[in-house]
């Protein structure tokens, strides 16, 4: 009967795969079998492997592509709505407009800039830090998948789903300078540091001839590995925000004046909209939906559920009251140290993960500042500096090849880079070291990278806001408008 099933399918899918593919050899009856069975287990298709095997499938699998759309939609869901009303809500109720302005400027910018040339910067062979022009204007993404990154995709779709992670990644470092940065010094800032610091970092960790991708390039230097972004999203953004807003000084009135949060409704709000859109971030990061996809959706909810809980069982204890900002906060602290773990660690690790998640960002927002003194106003350095150099490492201590067999020392040296550069041997070992040697890396290149970048807008066109205009809101004086009339 399975036999018979697999033949109906074929026959029904065949006519349209033939509009798409024309094999210069008619595959048999098994080869045919054993491509649906490539697409129900993701992997290459007879024409996608080292085989001279023919294939009749010669697109896109609707499935894989159907999910990555939704994935891509829900990481761009995190940054609009959901960023811009988490640190909306944070910001004063003069600012909040700011808030949304600079996320909206950020996603129209390096979107022109994903197209011009960032995609091919990242995805494209070249060096191993840099990628090359082959993808420039997006010449040749189309609906056929790129093979090297997805079997199944079309490059189309994959290319849009990181221009979303390319988004977010600058819309983060504005929650560390809010209330204080001209708008004009945001745009500047932002399309200087994707080509110094974005491109560079990830393809580096995601590109396939990438220097620190230890999954997928087989000559990796630094055998690192990061699921969905620790190092590219978060230490990049993290690092930067307390560069920029070291350079920018403190708020007026900074210490002296209470600054709370204008709407707590509207953080809890986004946050709840970043959590959702978040397992578009992470399982999504498995370009398939496929058991890695399951369990990354999985460790991204028991370390999220936990981190929450954590930060605010810690004000219990500390403070008499849980706040509705601390289990905020703390979601969005366990979401970012889960993000480079969430494919390769099982469920107690990503619970382990959650709680320390939930404590060592909660030190670094409330006493790291106040002993260190720099006003970063939405605590981005504590959540995604902090929280991404913890995940970074943490990845590397309870990563398990059971959970993810790219891994592992079981497949085929041929088939598996991982095997090839060593990165199979320490899984479970030594990886925590080559996770340090990223950490640095990214470090080094996000904060010289940033405070060049910073301290060039500032002699050009300057980077903060004048007194009066930040005493009186950046909505009316930088935007013509105000977020809430009033009278």
């Amino acid at each position: 009967m399975r036999v018979i099933f697999l033949i109906g399918i074929i026959a029904f899918v065949s006519p349209l795969d033939a509009q798409t593919a024309s094999p210069s050899v008619s595959p048999s009856l098994e080869q045919r079998i054993a491509d649906l069975e490539a697409y129900v287990n993701n992997s290459g298709r007879g024409a996608d492997t080292s085989s001279s095997m023919a294939s009749n499938i010669g697109g896109p699998g609707p499935g894989h592509n159907a999910w990555m759309m939704t994935c891509a939609a829900l990481v761009l869901f995190m940054t609009l709505p959901g960023l811009a009303l988490f640190y909306g809500g944070l910001v004063r109720a003069k600012n909040v407009l700011s808030v949304l302005a600079q996320c909206l400027g950020i996603a129209g910018l390096v979107t022109i800039l994903w197209w011009a040339a960032g995609y091919s910067l990242v995805f494209s062979h070249g060096s191993p830090f840099m990628g090359g022009l082959k993808f420039a204007f997006l010449h040749g993404v189309d609906a056929r998948p790129n093979t090297e990154y997805s079997y199944w995709v079309s490059q189309n779709v994959f290319a849009m789903y990181q221009l979303m992670f390319a988004i977010i990644t600058p819309a983060l470092i504005i929650g560390a300078v809010a209330e204080r940065m001209k708008f004009a010094a945001v745009l500047v800032f932002v399309g200087a540091w994707m080509f110094a610091v974005y491109f560079p970092i990830a393809h580096m960790v995601w590109g396939i001839d990438g220097w620190m991708n230890g999954v997928w390039n087989p000559a990796a230097k630094i055998t690192a590995i990061d699921f969905a972004g620790g190092t590219v999203v978060h230490m990049t953004s993290g690092w930067s925000a307390l560069v920029l807003c070291i350079l920018l000084g403190h708020r007026l009135g900074f210490r002296k004046e209470i600054m709370a949060p204008h709407s707590m409704v509207l953080c809890m709000v986004g946050t709840g909209l970043l959590w959702v859109g978040w397992y578009g971030f992470n399982a999504g990061s498995a370009l398939a939906a496929d058991g890695i996809a399951a369990n990354a959706f999985m460790t991204t909810t028991l370390a999220t559920a936990v981190a929450s809980f954590t930060w605010a069982m810690l004000e219990y204890a500390l403070r008499g009251k849980p706040s509705v900002l601390g289990f905020c906060s703390g979601a969005v602290a366990g979401l970012v140290v889960i993000t480079p773990a969430c494919g390769y660690v099982a469920p107690t690790g990503a619970v382990i993960i959650g709680v320390a998640a939930g404590i060592v960002p909660f030190f670094a927002c409330t006493k790291l500042k106040s002993w260190l003194g720099y006003d970063d106003a939405l605590d981005t350095f504590g959540i995604h500096a902090v929280g991404g150099t913890l995940g970074a490492f943490l990845t590397g201590v309870f990563a398990t090849a059971a959970v993810n067999p790219n891994l592992s020392v079981t497949l085929p040296g041929s088939l598996n880079p991982a095997t090839q550069n060593g990165l199979a041997r320490i899984v479970g070992h030594t990886l925590w070291i080559e996770q340090l040697k990223a950490i640095v890396i990214t470090i080094l290149l996000a904060v010289i990278g940033s405070a060049i970048i910073g301290a060039i807008v500032r002699g050009a066109i300057g980077l903060r806001i004048a007194p009066e205009i930040e005493r009186q809101g950046l909505d009316i004086n930088q935007h013509g408008e105000e977020g809430y009339i009033t009278s």
